[in-house]
């Protein structure tokens, strides 16, 4: 599911959205945040007793009367000997007429949204028994919208949006993501108005010759309950061709109202087709080729990921790349409880950058995972992220799908993992566990994930499971380095680095890069910070000028503005202000600059100021007085536009000027 409403829990009352990427905000998200309570306490995991091999919903559907009705068949096998009952999960506010087996009524009672059934006999472990119940009444919407009779453009429009526990407001089920359902089946007979589309393939298109069709969808591939969909309006088919193999084709069907399907929306949709193969090159092949994938438009603010048809409420690259790359996480392997949502959401986050990286290059994918980073002080980021990324309270619909920790926390940890075990493990990692055959099609916790990373890069992962998905925050970090000349160009770097006081972990265990510009170049050298407060020494060729923690920002973590290098041996006799480093940057750089010694027995207090193209002061980055030593400090421009900007430095005469740019 896309981020867009899942931001939405954190301010509902309000449209002041921040970020560039939430650009979609009306009456309806106040609606649905509203319904959210209504599910509030549903947190079971189902009939623990059964498991599940099939379902087939054939419904009668009516858009005036705004009902349902019809039997939904469920196929399942005991789990234990001597089971007598089963129980399904219903809402309530609908009537249930009969449950039957191979056409004999069975008794059942239904109360408290449960619908309790005594079997014809008792039926040991793996014995199948097949299941009738038919119902009527018109559906619920709690949670996103888990039933919805809409409209757009003055024409009626009917979608679903089962996550997380809204499948029972509108068809018996076992409500639980952990009980995948081997396969599936959507029958719709309604007015001839509606194209229906569900999962799978389209069986059947048939004119009842009395006003109405029956659309018949069959899904061959294990199915999670709450994928299971329903999209209907007239809708206008858009489809184009998936080539995964040298002439073997997938169907890629895009239904959208008609008033929408213009030629910008075309431009869209037809990067579904690179993104399918980009996908397929780093994770392995679509997971449901005999079958379609596409897109159904319907008036839901975001997207979601229903199996082989994502339902989408826009258009743009960032949403249609997540919805496809649940695909595989999420609908591939599915979570298998809502406190491990982020082995979909972060995933599929995650995923969006891995896009862009693959279609603009590098540099765009690391702007775009510091976007997903943010800071403390914006709510919707990982930094704003509060609380284990593990959910605590599955109770609560807004914690499971909180933007900051499932998704943007989310794929920073997978960003941060690329970077621990290298490149050809993590892609290894992600085809292993895709791949895997006891979670391929099936369902998944973080520690079968971990245990894939941990197999496949021969590491051991639990330091950073714990901390990232189990605690809370991120690291903080300040230092503090000096050298020592020791002859024929080689120079001692002695680094002291320090972690602020945290909660859970009491401070971060991680590999961390650290780069040194020396007069013969750049050196990137790898240290593994596993202390608090810690030291470290090592050897360079040339003198250094600066020192950078974590260059290339693979980390989640804050640095603290002002880090000092002091080597009294080799301070310059008067005031050097460096040009910044990089330059062009984006969203943050580093400023150099020197106190001589001499100005060891003035004391004066030293400004470090930034300007924009006008002249006007932005922020004050150093205001105070400084000993003899090179100094330098981190300017963060996340909240500033793009464009040329000035940086001062001064003190008591000495006033110098250096021009740079935020290119973002």
């Amino acid at each position: 599911m896309k981020k867009y409403l899942s931001i939405f829990f954190a301010l509902f009352s309000t449209c002041l959205f921040a970020q560039p990427r939430i650009n979609e905000c009306s009456t309806s998200k106040i609606k649905h945040f509203q319904k959210l309570e209504k599910a509030a306490e549903i947190n079971y995991p189902g009939d623990n007793n059964i498991d599940v091999k099939f379902y087939k919903l054939n419904l009668n559907i009516s858009y005036d009367d705004q009902t349902i009705g019809g039997i939904v068949k469920i196929d399942a096998a005991s789990k234990i000997n001597n089971l007598t009952t089963v129980f399904f999960d219903l809402q309530n506010h609908f009537n249930i007429s009969s449950a039957k087996l191979n056409g004999n009524d069975l008794s059942y009672t239904f109360s408290n949204n449960i619908i309790t059934i005594t079997l014809d006999k008792p039926y040991n472990e793996n014995e199948i028994f097949s299941i009738d119940i038919a119902y009527n009444g018109t559906p619920g919407s709690s949670g996103f919208g888990s039933f919805e009779f809409n409209d757009h453009n003055g024409d009626p429009a009917i979608w679903t949006l089962s996550e997380p526990y809204g499948a029972s407001d509108w068809w018996p089920c076992k409500d639980t993501p952990a009980d995948k359902a081997d396969s599936s089946e959507v029958w719709v007979t309604a007015d001839e108005f509606f194209v229906t589309v569900s999962n799978g393939n389209l069986i059947a298109e048939i004119n009842n010759g009395d006003g109405t069709k029956t659309y018949k969808w069959k899904n061959s591939y294990p199915i999670a309950h709450y994928l299971i969909s329903l999209a209907m309006t007239n809708y206008t088919l858009y489809e184009k061709q998936f080539e995964y193999e040298p002439n073997k084709f997938m169907p890629v069907a895009h239904y959208n109202y008609p008033e929408n399907l213009d030629d910008q929306r075309k431009l869209n949709l037809d990067k579904t087709t690179q993104m399918l193969q980009v996908f397929s090159n780093l994770f392995g092949p679509y997971p449901f080729l005999t079958e379609k994938y596409g897109h159904a438009e319907f008036g839901w603010g975001g997207g979601m990921e229903h199996q082989t048809i994502s339902s989408m409420g826009s258009f743009g690259e960032s949403i249609v790349a997540h919805e496809l790359a649940h695909q595989w996480f999420g609908d591939k392997i599915t979570c298998k409880d809502w406190q491990n949502i982020w082995l979909n959401e972060g995933f599929a986050t995650y995923s969006e950058a891995l896009f862009v990286e693959a279609a603009y290059g590098k540099v765009a994918y690391h702007n775009y995972i510091q976007n997903e980073m943010g800071s403390s002080d914006k709510w919707w980021t990982a930094k704003g992220a509060v609380g284990s990324i593990y959910v605590q309270n599955i109770n609560s619909i807004g914690e499971i799908f909180n933007g900051a920790r499932s998704y943007s926390k989310g794929a920073t940890v997978l960003h941060m993992l690329r970077k621990v075990v290298g490149d050809e493990n993590f892609f290894n990692s992600l085809k292993t566990y895709l791949a895997s055959p006891s979670l391929a099609y099936n369902v998944a916790t973080t520690e079968d994930f971990k245990n894939v990373c941990e197999a496949v890069s021969q590491m051991d992962l639990d330091y950073f499971f714990n901390e990232w998905i189990y605690g809370e925050n991120y690291p903080n970090y300040s230092y503090n380095w000096g050298f020592k000349d020791l002859g024929n160009n080689q120079f001692s770097i002695q680094l002291n680095l320090n972690q602020r006081q945290n909660s859970n972990p009491t401070f971060f265990t991680m590999p961390i890069d650290i780069r040194v510009n020396t007069t013969l170049g750049d050196t990137t050298l790898p240290i593994f910070n596993d202390q608090q407060i810690q030291n470290f020494d090592f050897i360079v060729l040339g003198q250094p000028n600066s020192l950078e923690v974590d260059p290339e920002i693979w980390i989640l973590r804050d640095i603290e503005n002002t880090t000092t290098s002091v080597n009294e041996n080799n301070l310059t006799e008067q005031f050097q202000l460096y040009q910044n480093y990089p330059n062009p940057f984006n969203p943050s750089t580093l400023i150099k600059f020197t106190i001589p010694s001499s100005a060891n027995d003035k004391l004066r207090t030293v400004l470090l100021k930034v300007y924009d193209v006008l002249g006007n002061e932005i922020t004050t980055l150093v205001n105070e007085i400084k000993s003899p030593g090179n100094y330098e400090v981190q300017f963060d421009a996340s909240n500033f536009s793009n464009g040329v900007y000035y940086y001062k430095l001064s003190s008591g005469n000495f006033v110098q000027v250096k021009k740079m740019m935020l290119l973002k």
